[in-house]
């Protein structure tokens, strides 16, 4: 598995349907790597169990009772950065996508994820990579058209620090490639980009991929078109 990544991913499952959170342990708990040691009613359920039980990845739907999962996001990213929060949503334009990422989320899932894509997705985000699909890229995209008129004169400030090859990297990563796709891009070793994620995500303080991506299009680095 990648480096960084436990030997066994420990997972709260946090779901208002009792369905889905059956189905998602029964699914995970086939995978030689991956436990579920939790499942969560509500968002304030998830909170506590998250402080209890401690997990590498949750599995966090935004529309609950109680507290939503979005603000249930921001507490537990908020109280242990190195938790990753994998969201699941019934659509890829879903209308909470931006504020999602913003609160701390690490990338989504739709619901009718195979088997194989829901452990993959919680493997990716357990090794600390993001996980944007298409659509949801689509709906961010979107989201920052609509908010191009902002001022971000301070985020500019910040991407000055940043190599001329760290810019370009940080572009590509806003436009959803992964680093094969990047190092292919721009003829460098896979591993060189790894570098320069590395140093990209240590220069703005940001904590993963997701915020990069969504560092580069607030501080106009990389702009909407065809939105």
């Amino acid at each position: 598995m990648t480096s960084g990544t436990p030997d066994v991913i420990r997972v709260v499952i946090a779901d208002d349907q009792q369905m889905v959170r059956q189905g998602f342990t029964v699914l995970l708990n086939t995978q030689s790597d991956i436990e579920v040691i939790g499942q969560a009613v509500d968002g304030l359920d998830a909170v506590s169990k998250v402080a209890e039980l401690e997990p590498d990845v949750v599995l966090m739907d935004i529309r609950m009772p109680e507290l939503g999962g979005i603000e249930a996001t921001r507490r537990i990213v908020g109280a242990d950065p190195d938790i990753r929060v994998l969201v699941l949503t019934t659509f890829d334009l879903d209308e909470y996508v931006y504020e999602a990422l913003v609160a701390g989320a690490s990338g989504f899932l739709l619901k009718d994820a195979s088997a194989d894509q829901l452990a993959e997705a919680v493997r990716v985000v357990a090794a600390g990579d993001a996980l944007l699909a298409p659509g949801v890229t689509r709906r961010l995209i979107t989201e920052f058209s609509r908010m191009r008129d902002r001022p971000r004169a301070p985020l500019k400030e910040r991407v000055g620090d940043l190599t001329e090859r760290e810019t370009e990297v940080l572009a590509l990563i806003a436009q959803g490639l992964s680093n094969a796709e990047i190092a292919q891009r721009l003829v460098v070793a896979e591993q060189t980009v790894k570098t320069h994620v590395g140093r990209i995500l240590l220069k703005l303080g940001l904590r993963d991929r997701t915020q990069a991506a969504v560092f580069a299009y607030e501080s106009g680095l990389v702009r909407p078109s065809g939105y």
